[in-house]
């Protein structure tokens, strides 16, 4: 491969001064660290979404003219693995990426409100848990109606909630809507097709950002610990458990970046999107496995502490690889899709944008 070829092959380069703001925002906010346990619910802090929403990052990849930032999915990346870097906890993604992208595509009015967004299923079963549902202000609902869809967007205060968490207390609420006698704008099955790959691609990237983290941590710990007269470092099977680690991390970042690439070099309408974001899904769930547990082995006892920040990593990559389809639901979206290419067109279906 040629110097053009792989400059071409290259994700975007984010402005480092974006970055360093992005890091310093949630540097400056984080205090101590730790996180609700297990099961206990968190409230995203309204000042701290204030403070962003003044800098241009809640509404990151909105449109100039109505109100956004103008920037793209590269920089929302960024966003996002800087929140997780520092254990911050806020509807960024659900509000900027999937609730006001899909109003601005349908020409719907956007205000300051704080959004989520929640997609009924066609076979009439039971919602399934809304990200931020009962935080957000507003919640905009899809429901199918033959081959299509119809959207209406609901105050919180109009709705019925179930409460729900995830493993890292953010709330993961279900909710009751009749939207029989609601007319709606028409939304093209096609449309929120895009919406469902966006979503998906939220969280691998979020569940790379706590993969890195982990094994950044992990590096770190090893490197500074001291046993039997040297640090744990030297050990090999210490230094197995840290590779293994790190290169599956590689792994699931290499494949959610490409699945990326794809996605803003042809506005998600790539040919082979829907294969490469279920592989960046499959790898970066299978990855979460090896990381959590070998990141925890090299802690020991201390890792499993909830003063500890290592959890702040291993149970938001385990909460988050399981939203929007689990790992089984995207391997067998992989194992389908190689399938149906057959041998003479599966290469082409994997090299398709690498």
């Amino acid at each position: 491969m040629n110097t053009t070829e792989l400059a071409s092959k290259t994700p975007a380069v984010v402005d480092p001064d974006l970055v360093a703001m992005m890091d310093g925002v949630f540097s400056d906010y984080r205090q101590g660290g730790v996180l609700a346990a297990a099961g206990v619910r968190v409230e995203y802090d309204r000042a701290l979404w204030q403070r962003l929403d003044s800098l241009g990052l809640v509404r990151l990849t909105g449109a100039e003219d109505n109100g956004g930032s103008g920037a793209g999915w590269y920089e929302a990346a960024e966003l996002l693995t800087a929140a997780v870097r520092h254990g911050v906890r806020v509807p960024l993604a659900e509000h900027d990426l999937l609730a006001c992208w899909l109003l601005e595509a349908l020409d719907l009015p956007v205000d300051d409100a704080v959004r989520t967004v929640c997609v009924q299923p066609r076979d009439g079963g039971a919602t399934t848990a809304v990200p931020w549902a009962g935080e957000a202000q507003r919640v905009v609902v899809l429901w199918p109606v033959g081959d299509e869809y119809r959207l209406c967007e609901f105050d919180t205060a109009e709705l019925s909630f179930t409460t729900g968490t995830n493993l890292i207390g953010e709330p993961r609420d279900v909710i009751s809507v009749d939207v029989s006698r609601i007319s709606g704008h028409p939304v093209h099955a096609e449309l929120v097709e895009r919406l469902v790959r966006k979503s998906a691609m939220v969280r691998a990237i979020q569940v790379c950002a706590a993969l890195d983290g982990a094994v950044t941590m992990s590096v770190e710990h090893v490197a500074s610990r001291v046993q039997f007269g040297r640090p744990l470092a030297k050990f090999q099977a210490i230094q197995n458990l840290i590779s293994d680690a790190a290169a599956e991390a590689a792994l699931a970042r290499a494949a959610t970046e490409s699945a990326l690439r794809s996605a803003t070099d042809t506005d998600w309408q790539s040919t082979h999107l829907g294969f490469q974001i279920a592989t960046a899904r499959s790898c970066v769930g299978h990855a979460a496995s090896v990381v959590v547990r070998n990141a925890h082995q090299v802690h020991g006892a201390i890792g499993t502490t909830h003063e500890h920040r290592l959890h702040t990593y291993t149970r938001a990559a385990l909460a988050w690889r399981s939203e929007y389809g689990s790992v089984r639901f995207w391997d067998r979206q992989v194992a389908a899709a190689a399938v149906a290419a057959g041998g003479q067109r599966l290469w082409g279906l994997i090299s398709d944008g690498s």
